[in-house]
């Protein structure tokens, strides 16, 4: 097991060609396997050497999730760099702030929050820059890690320290138990994690960064959380897990609801299948069993809906002929 988070880079290392990170950059998604991350890291951990930034130094992240974004972090640890991560949709006043506040020594952040009065680097232009390894810096699982901060909506903004240890502390019991069923992970390799929370969040370092390698699981970023591109993305990309928060549920489950009822009125076939059912008898049989027959047609193109979770339906009918095998997959 790890005993800081710089040992991940070993793992990484270790996964070699596996994929782990793909994010969509415009029409393109873009994917990265495990040791391109680790490499990436270790880029940046010698580009902070480079710009005499040391341990217990502050950097700051700003900036959407992506696996240069993954890279910084690791990279931060690797070095007993300090990163304090800053919500992507943060205002320029509040992440400036913060950073004054950290005395941070750079800020590494998108193109879009490029500062004009203030050194910075850019995510899009160092993360060509991978390299193999160097020596880590020594690190004590004591050692701070990240400083977390409050939005800062109902005050001043408060950053809470989090350290190697604490973050291990709760990696550790989950690894102990995914151990006994990796030799099962095969049947459903890989582990696809659909993630929309921030990486700026410690819920979203978790399921984006922590736990996939432990599975040798591949994560997915997506920067647009509406419904629709949602179900487009589990469909498309096959999706296992899907990492939100509840209300981001809610609204999926609203949404594949809004299109049952507008696109293929399941309440009015299901009424229509249930009164030809009870008025059934010998004399309309056939014609009856046609309107049946074509009520569960209806509902089985629902394909786009239901297939969205991966969900099978299978109609079930007492007292009639067989649907067939064209009304079932």
């Amino acid at each position: 097991m790890a005993s800081t988070l710089a040992d991940y880079l070993a793992r990484f290392e270790s996964l070699g060609g596996e994929p782990s990170y793909s994010e969509r950059q415009g029409y393109r998604t873009v994917r990265h396997s495990y040791r391109d991350v680790a490499r990436m890291a270790y880029g940046f951990a010698a580009e902070l050497e480079s710009k005499g930034i040391r341990k217990g130094d502050r950097v700051m992240l700003w900036g959407p999730n992506s696996a240069a974004w993954v890279a910084a972090f690791f990279g931060c640890a690797y070095r007993g760099v300090i990163a304090v991560p800053i919500d992507d949709s943060a205002t320029p006043d509040f992440a400036m702030r913060v950073f004054h506040h950290v005395e941070a020594k750079l800020l590494v952040c998108s193109r879009q929050h490029a500062p004009a009065n203030l050194a910075f680097l850019l995510f899009e232009e160092w993360k060509a820059r991978a390299m193999a390894a160097s020596p880590p810096e020594p690190i004590d699982p004591q050692d701070p890690l990240q400083i977390v901060f409050t939005s800062g909506t109902t005050g001043d903004p408060k950053g809470v320290v989090i350290t190697h240890g604490n973050v291990l502390a709760n990696v550790a019991p989950l690894e102990a138990q995914i151990g006994p069923y990796l030799k099962h992970e095969w049947v459903v390799h890989p582990i696809r994690f659909l993630n929309l929370l921030p990486l700026s969040h410690v819920f979203g370092q978790f399921l984006g960064m922590y736990l996939p390698s432990l599975l040798r699981g591949t994560v997915l970023f997506q920067d647009t959380l509406k419904p629709a591109d949602v179900q487009h993305t589990i469909k498309r990309e096959r999706i296992s897990v899907l990492v939100a928060v509840p209300r981001m549920a809610q609204s999926l489950k609203e949404k594949v609801e809004r299109d049952l009822e507008a696109e293929y009125r399941i309440n009015r076939y299901f009424y229509v299948t249930s009164q030809l059912t009870q008025k059934r008898n010998d004399a309309n049989r056939a014609a009856t069993q046609d309107l049946l027959i074509l009520a569960a047609n209806h509902l089985l193109s629902m394909t786009d809906a239901f297939g969205t979770f991966r969900l099978q339906v299978r109609p079930l009918e007492g007292g009639g002929a067989s649907l067939g095998a064209s009304l079932s997959w």
